[in-house]
């Protein structure tokens, strides 16, 4: 192994300590404010009056204000740096997450999940983008799984947790269990984000744990990519027809999550689970396959250099998951046996995905680009939770919603197989990393 290999391995080693586990922690409090309102679901319902349409609505309402807000995020954080920008979206969501514990109706849920969704925009891009300041594509896919897992990981942690605190605390100092839910899982993300404000440098420039070596081989690296991309302005984003195919791609993996992320606790109580920590121990497993499942599928992904297939494959085999889940729906083993395969066809395939735009965009195209892409495919978010409402007067049969998504997911691979070129990944500045 020569010299500049091994301080190569060494450097982004160290990177990986300082950021990933920090990152993988805020994300963890960011995806389980977004979704715990799923949890919630199963007892405000009847506390509130709220219908499932209204749940539906409130649910996906949350992307509408992420979708507006998303690309202006992005690129303020660009502005103003990773520190300053990511440790504002944390606490603000904090206080409104914790807030959502006053929602007296269907209005006031809406209201306060809109506001919820303006609050966190930019949150997801901005990490994406951020780790585009510290890695090259080649070695990015394993991070952003590393990064990403942490939806897989809040399920698996987040769901017990939510369940427990819902038996546990409903009815304390007047309070039902779905506002304290929103009360104690609000407040990490506020003291999370001060910490980011401490902790998290803007670039590698600013990073007093690396030597002036260490600082010059990462900056050389990108650099050394950098000179292979073309589209460097926030022009170039808008322009571009592929990231224009990665927001319909992107729209059509968003309706998969979050139409099993929001509906999967009442998927699983209606197989007669007793207790909310009983519903939150079963809906771990299919997020525990995907953790695991996502961590070689990068890897691979990152060995090879190649997105477009692992993208096209995983993405399929998740879709034929959740037909075999609804097909098998009497069967509760094998309905979360087969619902396991298609969350990982859905998280497993997200960080094959995001290593794609910044591929070729560089610079504010690529904060802008990145930001598009999340804000048009997260408008995926307000349909998925929507599909089991809209199907209902057309079919009787209670998979019907898990058979469209999943036809949804097979689209979107299709347009990955004919709209992104299989060369796309450039492998530029050193030795692709082995592990």
């Amino acid at each position: 192994m020569s010299a500049n290999v091994a301080l190569e391995r060494q450097t982004y080693a160290k990177a990986d300590w300082r950021l990933i586990p920090f990152l993988f922690l805020c994300y963890i409090l960011a995806y389980l404010d977004r979704v715990n309102v799923g949890f919630a679901k199963l007892q405000m319902l009847k506390d509130l009056s709220l219908s499932d349409a209204a749940f539906a609505t409130g649910a996906g309402i949350f992307f509408i204000g992420y979708f507006f807000f998303e690309v202006p995020s992005n690129v303020l954080l660009k502005k103003y740096g990773a520190r300053a920008w990511i440790a504002r979206i944390m606490i603000s969501w904090g206080v409104i997450s914790g807030a959502m514990m006053f929602v007296k109706g269907e209005w006031s849920f809406y209201g306060m999940r809109c506001l919820l969704g303006i609050a966190e925009a930019g949150f997801f891009p901005g990490i994406i983008f951020y780790l585009t300041l510290w890695y090259p594509s080649r070695l990015r896919s394993t991070r952003t799984a590393l990064f990403v897992s942490a939806i897989a990981v809040s399920g698996v942690v987040g769901n017990p947790i939510s369940g427990a605190i819902m038996d546990a605390l409903s009815g304390k100092l007047g309070l039902a269990g779905w506002q304290w839910l929103f009360l104690a899982e609000g407040i990490p993300s506020i003291i999370v984000g001060v910490w980011v404000f401490f902790y998290l440098d803007s670039s590698i420039a600013e990073a007093k744990w690396l030597t002036a070596e260490e600082k010059a081989l990462l900056a050389a690296n990108l650099e050394a990519e950098d000179r292979h991309k073309h589209e460097v302005h926030i022009g170039d984003a808008f322009r571009s027809g592929k990231v224009w195919a990665l927001c319909a791609i992107y729209f059509t993996l968003m309706i998969g999550l979050y139409g099993i992320s929001f509906w999967l606790p009442t998927i699983v109580k209606a197989f007669g689970v007793k207790g909310y920590l009983g519903v939150g121990l079963i809906t771990a497993i299919p997020y525990l396959v995907a953790v695991i499942g996502m961590i070689f599928l990068s890897r691979s992904s990152d060995r090879t250099g190649e997105r477009r297939m692992h993208y096209v494959i995983n993405v399929s085999v998740g879709a034929l998951g959740l037909i075999l889940s609804g097909i098998f729906a009497s069967n509760p083993a094998l309905a979360i046996a087969f619902l396991s395969v298609g969350t990982l066809g859905v998280i497993g395939s997200m960080p094959i995905f995001w290593p794609i735009p910044s591929a070729f965009l560089a610079g504010t195209a690529a904060a802008a680009g990145i930001g598009l892409v999340n804000s048009v495919g997260n408008l995926g978010g307000y349909v998925g939770p929507n599909v089991p409402i809209w199907v209902k007067p057309f079919s009787t049969n209670p998979s019907a919603a898990l058979y469209v998504i999943a036809v949804v997911l097979l689209i979107g691979a299709v347009i990955t197989y004919f709209s992104i070129p299989k060369d796309l990944t450039v492998r530029v500045g050193g030795p692709v990393e082995r592990r």
